[in-house]
C-alpha cells in the first residue's frame, strides 16, 4: 500500500470507529472485503492449511490469523497486539438527568479521561443498543448518531478566576452534557429507538433493554501541520495501532502463520472476558493447537508484538522525560523499556525487531520513563504473562495521549506498517 493511500484509509478508518465496537466492526468488514472467513465460537472450527481466518467475541474485540502451514509447533505464530477502547465519557444505565432548565446527561469517567478537553466540544453519541424485536428476539444492534448532539460547556473566566492556575473537572457535578432545553420532550429510549429505525430499517423494534453508549468528539480525523506531517484525532491510544497492524496483516505474503489480536479493556486493565486478560487468545490458539506439548511448542517459536501509542517529547514540557530516551515524532517507532516490566520488552525481543527495523531502513527510538514517575503498562506484559510468548512492546510517538483529540507522525505509522509487514514474513527469530 502506497504512502498516500494508507494514511487516507487510516483517517476513514478512525472516523468510522467511534467506540471499541465499530472500530471491531470496521475491521471486521476490511477483513471480510480480503477474503477472510468468519468464525464464531459456539460453532466447530474447520481450520484449512492456506486459509485466512478472524473471531470476533463481545462485538469489541478481535483476532485475526492466517494458516499457510497447520504444523504451528514448528513455525510458531507472528502476532501483532493492538487495543479497541480508549479513554471516553460513557452514559449511566439511567442517564437522564433534567435539572435548572435543561435536559442533561449523567456519564461516568471510562479509563483515564483528560477532562478538561472534553469541555466545549461538539459531541455526539454512538456503541452498542440491545433490544427486544415484536417476534420475541433479543438482538444487539450498533448506533451511531454521527450529528453533534450534545456539549459541555466550560465556566466563563469571570465565575472562576483562577482557572487559568490550575483547573480540575469533577465528573459527578461538571461534566454532563446538554442536550437541550427543558421545553423540548426528551426520552432517551425514544431517541435511541428513533434511531434505530433510520439505520435499520427492517428492524421491528418492541423495547430498548439496555445499552453501553459512549460520547465522542465528532472534529474528523485529519492530516495537520504546514507540511501534513501529524495526524490529529480522537482515539489514536490505540486505533492507530489497530489499523497499522490489520494492514500488515493483510499484507503478509502468507509464509508464515500470523496473528493479529486487537482487545477491548486495556484502558481500565484489560480484566474481561474480551480483554487481554481474559481467556480470549488462549481460547483461539488452543483451539488450533489442542495438543498441550505442541501448544507449548508453538508459543516458545512464536512472538508478539504489543503496539501501543509511545509519549514523545512535547517541546513544551521537556522536563518530563529522561533526556536520553526522549521520542520524537515522525523519527520512528519506539521500543518501550521498563525494568519492572510494566512493558514486556527484554533485550531478545528488542534485537529481533531492530534487525527487522534495520531491513526496511526503518529508524529505531527508546523509551523509558524518568526514574522518578510512575511508568504506564500495556497488553505486553498482561499477554506474555498469560500465554508465555516472547514480547516486545513498541509504540507510536504522540503528545496528548488520552485528550479527547491526540498528535502523532503522518510518516511513522506507515514506516511501522513496512516493519511489521517484515515481521509476519519473518522465517527465523533466535537461534538457540
Amino acid at each position: 500500500m502506497e504512502f498516500s493511500h494508507f494514511n487516507d484509509a487510516l483517517l476513514s478508518f478512525l472516523r468510522s470507529s467511534p467506540t471499541p465496537f465499530h472500530a471491531t466492526d470496521s475491521m471486521r468488514n476490511a477483513l471480510l472485503k480480503e477474503g477472510f472467513v468468519e468464525l464464531l465460537e459456539e460453532n466447530n472450527w474447520v481450520i484449512e492449511e492456506g486459509g485466512r481466518y478472524f473471531v470476533t467475541r463481545n462485538e469489541s474485540s478481535l483476532i485475526a490469523f492466517t494458516t499457510p502451514q497447520l504444523s504451528f509447533s514448528q513455525s510458531g505464530w507472528r502476532m501483532i497486539g493492538a487495543h479497541t477502547d480508549s479513554p471516553c465519557l460513557k452514559l449511566k444505565p439511567n442517564a437522564q438527568v433534567d435539572r435548572f432548565g435543561y435536559h442533561q446527561l449523567g456519564v461516568e469517567v471510562y479509563g483515564g479521561v483528560l477532562l478538561h478537553t472534553w469541555l466545549d466540544r461538539d459531541l455526539s453519541i454512538a456503541g452498542r443498543v440491545t433490544l427486544k424485536t415484536q417476534s420475541g428476539d433479543i438482538v444487539s444492534r450498533l448506533v451511531d448518531f454521527k450529528d453533534p448532539i450534545a456539549v459541555v460547556p466550560n465556566l466563563a473566566i469571570h465565575l472562576n478566576r483562577q482557572a487559568n492556575e490550575g483547573f480540575s473537572v469533577n465528573p459527578q457535578e461538571e461534566i454532563l452534557p446538554i442536550l437541550c432545553g427543558a421545553e423540548n420532550d426528551f426520552d432517551l429510549h425514544a431517541l435511541l429507538t428513533s434511531q434505530l429505525q433510520k439505520q435499520y430499517a427492517d428492524l421491528d423494534i418492541e423495547m430498548i433493554l439496555d445499552f453501553e453508549l459512549s460520547l465522542y468528539d465528532t472534529q474528523p480525523a485529519a492530516l495537520v501541520g504546514l507540511h501534513k506531517e501529524y495526524i490529529c484525532s480522537a482515539r489514536l491510544d490505540n486505533l492507530l495501532s489497530c489499523y497499522v497492524g490489520l494492514q500488515a496483516l493483510l499484507s503478509s505474503d502468507l509464509q508464515r502463520p500470523s496473528l493479529l489480536i486487537c482487545t477491548d479493556h486495556e484502558e481500565i486493565g484489560s480484566l474481561s472476558a474480551c480483554g487481554a486478560n481474559g481467556p480470549f487468545l488462549d481460547d483461539v490458539l488452543r483451539r488450533l493447537t489442542p495438543n498441550p506439548e505442541l501448544y507449548v511448542q508453538a508459543i516458545q517459536r512464536s512472538m508478539l508484538v504489543s503496539a501501543d501509542n509511545a509519549h514523545g517529547l512535547h517541546p513544551n514540557y521537556a522536563h518530563k522525560h529522561d533526556k536520553n530516551h526522549a521520542p520524537a515524532i515522525n523519527k520512528g517507532a519506539v521500543i518501550k523499556v521498563n525494568a519492572n516490566q510494566r512493558y514486556a520488552t527484554n533485550s531478545e525481543t528488542a534485537s529481533i525487531y531492530r534487525d527487522i527495523a534495520a531491513e526496511e531502513n526503518y529508524q529505531v527510538q527508546c523509551f523509558v520513563v524518568r526514574s522518578d514517575m510512575a511508568c504506564g503498562s500495556t497488553i505486553g506484559p498482561i499477554t506474555s504473562g498469560e500465554i508465555g510468548v516472547p514480547t516486545i512492546d513498541i509504540g507510536l510517538p504522540t503528545f496528548g495521549m488520552h485528550s479527547i483529540r491526540e498528535l502523532a507522525g503522518s510518516r511513522d505509522a506507515y514506516g511501522l506498517y513496512k516493519v511489521l509487514t517484515r515481521f509476519t514474513q519473518r522465517e527465523k527469530l533466535m537461534t538457540r
